[in-house]
């Protein structure tokens, strides 16, 4: 059965790909650049996922979900530059004035790794963003050349997984993440 690409709307679906085991850890829940700063920082524990629950009935939700025979398999987050935590960094430059999307998570559950479920989610989160009436996407990964990436810092994708989206390198950034140098990375959506 091939990766089926949804928007993330039903939230045990999203708990399952982003959810900690135990409902009272302190996990990320893929807020920290969907929110501003003081908000991801005073949300604690059970907070976050509540906080998610919430996001995944606005319109439009704060991602897409990659399913695998049926099993929520993958994530990435994906919404308005203008409404992330990118609006007001200085690490990562703003291009010019077009509402771009920001994709910034990419995130594929143990067990389902391996089976292309990475860009079969960019390429589901562009056409999201498209159906929704982005200009343009923007992501943020690691330009690694070809090392290996610590799996806790693999989420913002590389370099090469958006370039065989059809992203190209729009400019460097002044963020580093394990090490390595942060691109900045656009696909244009308008015909």
């Amino acid at each position: 059965m091939p990766i089926d690409i949804r928007p993330a709307t039903v939230f045990e679906d999203t708990a399952a790909v982003l959810g900690p085991k135990n409902p009272d850890a302190n996990a990320c829940w893929c807020l920290s650049y969907r929110l501003l700063p003081k908000e991801n920082r005073d949300l604690q524990r059970t907070a976050r996922g509540e906080r998610v629950r919430g996001l995944v009935q606005e319109d439009p939700p704060p991602g897409v979900l990659a399913y695998d025979d049926g099993v929520p398999a993958g994530w990435a987050g994906i919404h308005p530059r203008a409404d992330t935590s990118f609006a007001a960094t200085r690490k990562i430059p703003h291009l010019d004035e077009t509402p771009v999307w920001s994709l910034w998570c990419v995130r594929v559950r143990p067990g389902h790794r391996g089976k292309g479920i990475s860009h079969a989610l960019v390429n589901g989160a562009v056409e999201f963003a498209r159906s929704h009436g982005a200009p343009a996407v923007e992501a943020y990964p690691v330009d690694n050349r070809g090392a290996k990436v610590d799996l806790t810092m693999a989420y913002v994708g590389t370099r090469s997984l958006f370039e065989a989206a059809g992203f190209t390198m729009a400019a460097t950034t002044d963020s580093v993440l394990n090490g390595f140098p942060r691109v900045l990375m656009r696909l244009d959506l308008t015909p």
